[in-house]
């Protein structure tokens, strides 16, 4: 356990469920973030801290500030050079930023940070909401090793698997290319499985075959039963799929990589936000796939 005291920013599905787990593992959580102020304050009642009205505030609470954040534009926003901002008397504070965004923002907001003389360590979870609650966080860890040595108490208390991948930026590539797969397996998934009932086949005997073949995916065991019975609770959105596979896809345009698979499945996330569905879990891509669903 770490004697440091610990805000979170974005305090959504997965960072308010870190906020519980660093709570409940022993950490000084001093206050909680969001731009929801409702959401906060009900969480800071719960975990018995603070709900700070503002940014500058979080960092004044708090020697590790944990960040959560939405998108790209979000990351900009909290470390923002102008206005209200964490970077308002950083000085010797250290950021541990979990958002998914692009590379380029976590080198940007290093160096942001690095100017005003604070720390950043990226820390890009390939993980959803249950492991984010009991501390089983597969973190992959952008930045210098010094920093991640003197976060590790932390870090270890949030996750059961913890790998310093690189320098800034590392990481956020790992995760990207880590959702890229990931979102074109469920999409794989949901064709096989929507085909297959076309076909008049027994789904739980064709899962069972996929099981035991080269159709075999860790998405299979996580989403082909929700994709079936239509559950499609939200541990992943559709949405975020969507943001990631978008992301893993700009850097494929950067590098000249043809990644056409990739492009196909961030069209067929995004043309499940048209429907607004957006909030729906990742799984919700079967919705397009099933014959006689209402889509």
């Amino acid at each position: 356990m770490s004697a440091q005291s610990i805000a979170v920013v974005g305090v959504g599905r997965m960072g308010a469920n870190m906020a519980r787990r660093l709570k409940e593992a022993g950490h000084g959580v001093s206050a909680v973030f969001d731009v929801r102020r409702e959401v906060a304050v009900e969480l800071a009642l719960e975990l018995g801290c603070s709900a700070p009205e503002t940014l500058k505030e979080v960092t004044a609470s708090a020697d590790v500030i944990l960040t959560v954040v939405t998108d790209n534009a979000a990351m900009h926003g909290i470390f923002s050079r102008q206005g209200d901002s964490l970077l308002t008397g950083a000085d010797g504070k250290v950021f541990i930023n979990c958002a998914t965004v692009s590379p380029s923002i976590h080198e940007e907001v290093s160096a942001a940070c690095e100017a005003v003389g604070a720390s950043a360590l990226e820390a890009c979870m390939a993980s959803s909401i249950t492991q984010a609650r009991n501390g089983t966080l597969y973190l992959m860890v952008g930045g210098s090793e010094k920093v991640f040595l003197s976060l590790e108490p932390i870090l270890k208390d949030l996750s059961s698997s913890l790998r310093l991948v690189g320098g800034v930026g590392e990481a956020a590539k790992v995760k990207a290319l880590v959702n890229m797969v990931m979102n074109i397996n469920t999409a794989g998934l949901a064709e096989g499985l929507g085909l297959g009932a076309a076909l008049g086949l027994d789904l739980q005997m064709l899962k069972s075959v996929f099981s035991q073949t080269g159709a075999n995916s860790r998405v299979l065991e996580t989403d082909g039963d929700d994709m079936i019975a239509r559950e499609h609770d939200c541990y992943f959105s559709a949405a975020h799929a969507a943001k990631d596979s978008g992301i893993a896809n700009e850097l494929a345009v950067e590098a000249g990589v043809p990644v056409p698979l990739s492009h196909a499945t961030e069209l067929q996330y995004r043309r499940l936000i048209s429907f607004g569905l957006g909030e729906l879990d990742k799984s919700g891509i079967a919705e397009l796939t099933f014959p006689g669903r209402t889509l």
